[in-house]
């Protein structure tokens, strides 16, 4: 197998992914995006932002001059989308299903997107999208999975859940083969 120097073929590194997903985000809110913005987005100093551009410009992720407003390529732009999908359905996993505190949800989910596969995304996307349209899940589902969370698992209760629930769906099923 031959080896590459090209750097477009390395992976990036979660910070690299960080910068794209901060300057995707930047370019859909403001007109131009600067190297302050980028700082003050991330929290880092300005000398930070013009070493990790430098970088990503020689991976033709950004357009980048010295002293001028930079612009993502189109590829910089894809991979920025990209983390920035991925952060959405995390973190909307985190505090919509899991009902984790929006801060803490919004630092875990920054940790995450980095790591998780495409089709273990899909499976988030798919599973969030069941629990909302499923009869046997939605809101009361995850309410009832909160409170077993919280208040301890104690099988006596769910049981309990578990019949009500099911009294409820064959009220439910009745009512719709009743059409």
């Amino acid at each position: 197998m031959e080896k590459t120097n090209d750097l477009t073929q390395k992976p990036l590194t979660p910070a690299m992914e960080n910068y794209l997903k901060a300057i995707y985000n930047l370019d859909r809110e403001k007109r131009v995006v600067r190297v302050r913005d980028i700082a003050k987005r991330l929290g880092v100093r300005m000398p930070t932002v013009t070493s990790m551009l430098k970088t990503l410009s020689k991976r033709k992720l950004v357009d980048y001059e010295k002293y001028e407003y930079l612009e993502l390529t189109d590829n910089g732009r894809a991979v920025g989308k990209k983390i920035h999908h991925r952060h959405c359905v995390l973190r909307s996993f985190l505090t919509d299903v899991l009902n984790i505190d929006d801060e803490i949800a919004y630092g875990e989910a920054c940790k995450m997107e980095h790591a998780i596969s495409t089709p273990t995304l899909d499976r988030f996307v798919a599973f969030m999208e069941f629990v909302q349209s499923c009869p046997r899940a939605g809101a009361n589902w995850l309410d009832r999975f909160d409170t077993f969370a919280k208040e301890g698992r104690d099988r006596a209760k769910c049981m309990e859940h578990m019949k009500e629930f099911f009294d409820g769906f064959k009220e439910r099923l009745d009512t719709i083969e009743n059409q």
